[in-house]
C-alpha cells in the first residue's frame, strides 16, 4: 500500500464509513454512530479525513474546550482502518489536530484504553504524557483510560 493519502475536511457524507470503522476498531466498547459522526463534523470544529484514491481510510477531531489565555482543547476521535495502520496516517492525522491547537496555544487532553500499546506510543512520541487514570471509562467494555496531556508548542 503505497498510495499517496491525502488529508484534508470530514464532510457529513463521510458519517456512515466513519461508523463502520468505529464498529471494526471499538468492537467491545460504544463506537460512534453515523449520527454522533454528522453532529460532529457541523459542531464546528476541527475534524479531518485520511483519503486515499477517494476511499476514506482515517478519521480524527479536535474539540476546542476553553478559548484564550488559557486555551484547551480534546482530541476526540481517531482511527484509522486496520487495513492502513502502521502507514504513519495515525500520526499525521494526530499531528494535523495539534498544529491547530499550538496556533491556539491550547493544552490539549485525551483518553485512551490504558491497553492500547500502539496508540499510546504515538500519544508519547507526539509529546502526551499520562495525567491521569479514569477507572472503567470505556462502555460497556469498563476499560480503564489514561488521561494524557500536552501543552502548546510555540
Amino acid at each position: 500500500m503505497s498510495a499517496t493519502v491525502a488529508i484534508g475536511p470530514l464532510y457529513r457524507a463521510d458519517a456512515e464509513r466513519c461508523a463502520e470503522l468505529e464498529r471494526l476498531l471499538f468492537p467491545g466498547d460504544d463506537p460512534w454512530s453515523a449520527q454522533a459522526f454528522r453532529d460532529a463534523v457541523t459542531s464546528g470544529q476541527l475534524y479531518l479525513a485520511a483519503r486515499t484514491g477517494g476511499e476514506l481510510v482515517g478519521y480524527a477531531g479536535l474539540a476546542v474546550v476553553a478559548g484564550p489565555p488559557q486555551a484547551e482543547a480534546e482530541v476526540h476521535t481517531i482511527g484509522v482502518d486496520p487495513a492502513w495502520q502502521g502507514h504513519g496516517i495515525g500520526r499525521a492525522l494526530l499531528a494535523r489536530l495539534l498544529d491547530a491547537a499550538d496556533q491556539l496555544g491550547a493544552t490539549v487532553f485525551l483518553e485512551v484504553r490504558t491497553d492500547n500499546e500502539p496508540a499510546r506510543a504515538l500519544y508519547e512520541s507526539s509529546g502526551f504524557t499520562v495525567v491521569g487514570l479514569r477507572k472503567r471509562y470505556y462502555r460497556p467494555s469498563g476499560a480503564d483510560a489514561h488521561t494524557m496531556r500536552r501543552d502548546p508548542v510555540a
